[in-house]
């Protein structure tokens, strides 16, 4: 279990390296705020959280799936990730923040996941401003 990653993994590297190269920038695993987030715009009050399919529980995906051996510790310890998952984005709205998840399995479409994650962040700042320049005076 101490080999388990809880920042930088395999796919908020992707995720990240996507948004970047999209223009937008962001703050990783911000402390002061409830559940240190894994992406954090501020300007925005916008967070993703990056949530391993296994870890949260992510119903209707295959890896979501709790082990059927042990069944009486991983049966508590995965209930209590998704009750703190339900804590933390409570709390957040609370404060005033949007909050959305991307699930490890969603890594693998990125054209869909670029269309979602666009909708909920607005359009990269360069986008803003590049349509804020076009038009000349007379």
């Amino acid at each position: 279990m101490g080999r388990v990653a809880s920042r930088d993994t395999g796919p908020e590297r992707v995720l990240r390296r996507a948004l970047s190269q999209h223009g937008y920038r962001y703050r990783l695993h911000v402390r002061d705020l409830p559940g240190k987030p894994d992406i954090v715009f501020r300007s925005r009050r916008k967070a993703i959280f990056v949530h391993g399919c296994f870890w949260h529980q992510h119903n209707g995906c295959s890896k979501g799936r709790p082990p059927k051996s042990r069944e009486d510790y991983w049966g508590p310890k995965l209930a209590r990730n998704r009750e703190r998952d339900a804590e933390v984005m409570a709390a957040m709205a609370e404060l005033g923040w949007s909050v959305t998840v991307v699930w490890e399995c969603e890594i693998r479409d990125m054209t869909t996941l670029a269309g979602r994650l666009t909708r909920f962040l607005g359009p990269p700042p360069h986008t803003e401003r590049r349509a804020a320049n076009t038009t000349l005076p007379p």
